[in-house]
């Protein structure tokens, strides 16, 4: 299978989850102007779902290095199996939380304080299950996180005082799934050997706690779905099936789950060589571009107050600081 092993190559492996995971939901805000929520999210699980498979069968199933997928799922034990699949159920409930803030809040906070909060407590479990770094380094980037997340909802605070559709539950949801994203990594890298190289019998290699996390991903879903529709359905939701979207919205909902994925298998295969707490911190920086999608793209800020501004500014410095200690901690 396909396997990195240099430090520097992992960085920016790790580059790409951050953009990946930054840009994904652009597919929501397009989509969901015309598609009910429910069924973009339906399809965004089926496109993790997909890559993982294609990911599976062509890059985890080449080369003399690790062991081929097919091989590896039939020898994985049950506990590794299982952590995989839990791993796509933590991260379910997280992710459909925090696309209700999206909806609510708008992506340019969501993402911010849910996936910065995800950030600062996923480096500190993560890091239990591979101490490869300097805990210093990585204590100070998730410090200068910690105070991106609280300027971020400052500017927020801001905004409201200008504008009436502020939804301050929007906020609130946003941290719940921040906090439950924080363990969903911690659930996968469990299932995973630690030389992909050579794997650990009963173990798995990345591209199998991939595929197995996004069936736990899919499986889950209609359990979690009821939230989606209580928060960010809108009026006439109801009245659309998913057989009444066009396809062309169909396939940006699988882009946009196909999207994240990318950046998932990019941080389980740059964790061998930059260890678990820094793939997963680094990929969460992805906060960082939602940003900038959701300010220049979106629009979410315009017209707020001169003061969001500066706030969205400190908070910008603050995650570039966090990240620039993550990258230097090992």
């Amino acid at each position: 299978m396909f396997i990195i092993t240099y430090y520097p190559v992992a960085v920016v492996v790790c580059f790409l989850t951050m953009l990946c995971w930054g840009s994904w939901a652009n597919t929501q805000k397009l989509a969901t102007q015309s598609v009910p929520t429910t069924i973009f999210y339906r399809d965004y699980t089926y496109g993790i779902l997909l890559l993982s498979l294609v990911l599976a069968f062509t890059f985890g199933s080449i080369g003399e290095a690790g062991r081929s997928f097919l091989p590896d799922i039939k020898q994985g034990d049950t506990q590794s199996l299982l952590y995989a699949l839990i791993g796509g159920f933590v991260f379910n409930i997280a992710n459909i939380l925090i696309v209700v803030g999206i909806e609510l809040a708008g992506l340019s906070v969501a993402m911010p304080v849910g996936i910065g909060l995800a950030l600062i407590l996923g480096v500190i479990v993560n890091y239990g299950s591979s101490p490869v770094s300097s805990v210093g380094l990585l204590a100070g980037g998730v410090f200068a996180i910690f105070l991106a997340v609280v300027f971020s909802a400052l500017a927020y605070r801001a905004k409201a005082t200008t504008d009436s559709s502020v939804s301050m539950q929007g906020l609130v949801i946003t941290l719940v799934g921040g906090f439950l994203m924080s363990f969903f990594f911690y659930f996968v890298a469990k299932s995973m050997t630690t030389d992909f190289s050579n794997p650990a019998p009963g173990l798995l290699t990345p591209y199998t706690a991939l595929v197995l996390f996004a069936i736990g991903v899919v499986v889950s879903t209609p359990l979690f779905i009821p939230v989606l529709r209580r928060f960010a359905s809108k009026p006439a939701d109801g009245e659309i099936f998913y057989s009444d979207v066009s396809r062309r919205n169909h396939r940006i909902g699988m882009l946009g789950g196909m999207v994240w994925c990318l950046g998932m298998a990019s941080s389980l295969l740059a964790s061998g060589a930059a260890g678990y707490a820094i793939s997963y911190g680094l990929g969460q920086g992805a906060t960082i571009i939602a940003v900038l999608w959701g300010v220049f793209i979106w629009q979410e800020f315009l017209g707020a107050p001169a003061l969001s501004n500066r706030y969205l500014m400190l908070m910008g410095l603050c995650y570039v600081l966090g990240l620039v200690l993550i990258i230097s901690a090992k």
